[in-house]
């Protein structure tokens, strides 16, 4: 995958070695198998865990790398970690030949987490090119997480905002003001019946009527 190192990111301090081609034996130019090595190591021997290595391609075809990780005293043996990446379609051509590649953390066969050495292993079948290499490689650690901060004292401390009184809290229970109302019919009733028997009253005397009472229509 190609593309140049994200903003505001720090590489690791590192030192690589230039790349040193492989020739067989005899030193013949004509013998040389295609083959270089770039060693890269950490400072003081110290150990880091590798999240992406970003680097410029220059006519190299195929990339291996391998990985020295920290552990017990004594040997420290070479594992590797990605086998034959193809940096150019086709050797013999231009293709890739000079783009920026970037080599993540899930693309490698093995761990990355204190890594004290790194091994480029550099192939170009093609006699097309007398020269090739990786340039401007830096390798970088895994993002660091933010941490978390803590809200404030004064923000714990705040009141939930009142709530508007809701209109359904001030009316009466419905069932008390259905027997208020039937009261107040009965009450009524009654009055009017009063009413009326007191207007039929005025002309009663004695249970009876008393003619000089009615008036005609």
């Amino acid at each position: 995958m190609s593309g140049a190192a994200g903003p505001g990111r720090a590489p690791l301090p590192c030192t690589a070695r230039a790349a040193a081609a492989l020739q067989l034996p005899g030193g013949a130019e004509a013998a040389r198998p295609g083959v270089a090595v770039i060693d890269l190591r950490f400072p003081r021997g110290g150990a880091a865990d590798v999240q992406e290595i970003v680097f410029k391609n220059f006519y190299t075809a195929f990339l291996s790398l391998r990985v020295q990780r920290a552990g017990p005293p004594g040997p420290r043996r070479w594992v590797t970690c990605l086998r034959n990446h193809r940096l150019m379609p086709s050797p013999h051509t231009e293709e890739g030949s000079q783009d920026y590649f970037s080599l993540c953390r899930h693309q490698m066969l093995c761990d990355m987490e204190q890594v004290t050495a790194l091994r480029f292993i550099l192939r170009q079948p093609s006699p097309a090119w007398l020269h090739f290499s990786i340039e401007e490689l830096q390798v970088f650690p895994p993002a660091q997480k933010s941490p978390q901060q803590d809200f404030p004292s004064w923000l714990s401390q705040l009141t939930p905002p009142e709530q508007p009184a809701s209109p359904h809290r001030e009316l009466p229970d419905p069932e008390k003001v259905s027997t208020e109302v039937q009261q107040m019919w009965v009450l009524t009733e009654v009055i009017r019946a009063r009413q009326a028997a007191a207007r039929i009253g005025r002309f009663d005397v004695d249970g009876c009527y008393d003619v000089n009472l009615l008036s005609y229509t």
